[in-house]
């Protein structure tokens, strides 16, 4: 029996939303991309990160039909996960590369590259309420990440996010990759509010990373 840690990451202030996270904390159990792209198949979440050596912070990142080379919600709800189980690491290590990972309050961050990010559309809304009316998902392939100004000045940003991979997640409720990219592309900190109650904090840093941080909760655990 493994146990799948199932997280929301990326809460708002008062506990709501945040994007369902299946945590196999014992993923050298689970051994090879087929059975564990089935894994995260049968579980449904946006993704499922298999916990290869927790020391050294090794991780792997499925979709229910892709394997992931860097993800946000995924590193910091894992990064989160390790800490609360006691094996807290400064860096987590996906495929992309190394990703340095602290926490600060009732946050866990992450940093990561743009470039890691790659393929993501961001698209800009006139309002938020056009965000708000749009189908799930919109016409159209490949991630859309529609967004728009909901307090330009505070930076506080209202945002959707449409996968559009042709598996049965049609919206995310919060995600990393597109928050950090988004930052890059404004070049200014960004409050996004996503989802049904989700809040992501992203910034830029002067040496090209880009931080990324919210809240995490646990679920329930289960055994697989």
């Amino acid at each position: 029996m493994v146990d799948l840690h199932v997280l929301r990451v990326f809460c708002g202030p008062g506990g709501r939303g945040g994007n369902r996270l299946g945590v196999v904390s014992h993923g050298a159990m689970v051994i090879g991309d087929r059975q564990r792209l089935a894994v995260a198949a049968k579980l449904g979440f946006s993704e499922t990160v298999f916990v290869d050596d927790p020391a050294h912070g090794v991780v792997d990142i499925y979709t229910p039909s892709v394997r992931l080379p860097f993800a946000g919600h995924p590193l910091v709800g894992t990064s989160w996960l390790l800490r609360h189980l006691g094996h807290g690491v400064d860096v987590l290590r996906p495929p992309a590369g190394d990703v340095a990972t602290w926490p600060d309050g009732d946050f866990t961050w992450i940093a990561g590259r743009a470039d890691w990010a790659a393929g993501r559309q961001l698209r800009q809304h006139g309002s938020a309420a056009e965000v708000d009316a749009l189908p799930t998902p919109p016409q159209g392939t490949g991630f859309l990440y529609a967004w728009a100004w909901q307090d330009e000045a505070e930076g506080v940003i209202r945002a959707r996010a449409f996968p559009r991979r042709g598996d049965a997640v049609v919206e995310d409720e919060a995600t990393g990759a597109a928050a950090l990219l988004l930052a890059h592309t404004l070049g200014r900190s960004v409050d996004i509010r996503q989802g049904v109650g989700s809040q992501i904090l992203s910034r830029p840093r002067p040496d090209g990373w880009i931080e990324v941080g919210g809240r995490v909760a646990l679920d329930e655990v289960r055994t697989l």
